[in-house]
Formats: C-alpha cells, structure tokens, sequence
C-alpha cells in the first residue's frame, strides 16, 4: 500500500490551517512554494539542511513582501510548513542562524567554506552539512538550496552577487565544490532573480490601481456629500 502524500493532501492541509482568503497576486506564489516544498518532502534523495531552509525563508519573504494584512504572514508561513510536515520555527531559526553566518564572514571565506576548499571553525552543523552533501553522489539538489547558497553570499557582501562576474566565479567555486552543477545553479538563480524584478513590477501597478480606485472612491464620497446648490428663480 502507498501512503506517499500527494499534492492536494498537502494543499488540503494548508487550507485547513490558513483559512483566511490569500490575496490573488500572492496565491500563485504561495501555492508554486507549496508544490515545490511538497515535491521534495517525498523524494527519497531529499534531507533537509540549513541552507535550504534559509532558502525556503528568503523565498517566501521577498516574494510575500507587501503582503496584507501583514499579520497573516506570519500564519502562512507556518501552515506552509506544516503542511509539508516540517516544523516553522526549525525553518525560521536555521534561516537566522545562517544569516548570521553569511553576515559575519568576509565573503572570501565564506565561499572558501562553502567550496570546501577551507574548513572554518564557525558552526559544526553547517561544516558536517556540506561535507555530507559534497560526498553524496545521490544529494537531491534544488532551486531553494540555490536560493539559500544566493542569500548566504547576499548577507556576506551585496556588492557581489550584484557584479555579474564576481557572482559567476563564487558559485562555480561553490559547486565545484559541493559537487553541484553550476550551469543549473547558474540558471536557477538567473530565474529567481528576474521573477523577484516581475513580481516588484507587478506590486507597483497593483499599487497605482489601488491608489487610483482609493481617488475614485474620495471624488465620489465627496460628490455625495457636497450640497447641491437651489435653482436660481428668474424674477
């Protein structure tokens, strides 16, 4: 008997926990996140690591920025999570703690770690993580655990990963090193970075129709409320 959960178990699941309406610009993000979060969740070569998880995070709060109402945010992200299983606030403080990381370390030590080219005394959890994912021929790879390599460099030094040739460089050392693909590490991050450029557009217009609607709305309070002036008698 197969008791793999599918996909709409999981998205039944998060409908039972956030039962509040998702703003329609937001669903597609939100249920894309899902569906990939799930796809993981049930392949065998899957093992959650921080840096995925930082991936996870990055995701889901540059994509839901804006969001309102902005209290609940908060609510799903943890249906999110729980819906795949996995516990929020593992997700949250594995996120920070590899912020904190990326924040501390100049960034050529940092992708020396990452790369494995140097071992840094720093966090025994994240140096047994990438041995183990540099030594498995088998690591299932993904455009979060990208994202989440993409964000440590970020809080390291935004300068980089910004200059097209610098970013280039870093990753192909990093997957060299983890035994990646850089031509997909590549490609994943090149896509991530123009759906964020989209999605930033795509806030602006849903702002100026929104501000728009908000003036048509106050003209036409305001036409209510105005007196209408009595007919004039011709004498």
């Amino acid at each position: 008997m197969n008791n793999v959960r599918t996909v709409s178990d999981t998205k039944r699941t998060f409908y039972s926990l956030h039962t509040r309406p998702i703003n329609t610009i937001y669903r597609r993000v939100v249920e894309e996140l899902m569906v990939e979060m799930h796809l993981l969740s049930v392949n065998v070569d899957f093992s959650y690591n921080s840096i995925y998880a930082l991936g996870v995070v990055t995701t889901f709060d540059r994509f839901m920025q804006g969001y309102q109402p902005e209290r609940d945010q908060e609510s799903i992200f943890n249906a999110l999570s729980q819906a795949v299983e996995q516990d929020p606030q593992r997700y949250r403080q594995d996120a920070e703690r590899m912020q904190a990381i990326g924040k501390s370390l100049p960034v050529k030590d940092l992708i020396a770690w990452l790369s494995q080219t140097a071992h840094l005394d720093r966090d025994a959890d994240l140096q047994t993580q990438l041995q183990a994912i540099a030594n498995n021929p088998n690591f299932k790879y993904s455009r979060l655990f990208a994202i989440g390599l993409f964000s440590l460099l970020e809080q390291s030094d935004p300068e980089v990963v910004k200059d097209e040739k610098q970013r280039t460089e870093a990753l192909k050392a990093i997957a060299a090193g983890l035994n990646l693909s850089d031509d997909k590490l590549n490609k994943d991050l090149e896509l991530y970075r123009s759906n964020l450029d989209k999605m930033a557009q795509a806030l602006i217009v849903m702002e100026d129709m929104l501000s728009a609607e908000r003036k048509k709305r106050e003209q036409r309070k305001q036409q209510s409320t105005t007196p209408v002036a009595p007919p004039t008698s011709n004498e």
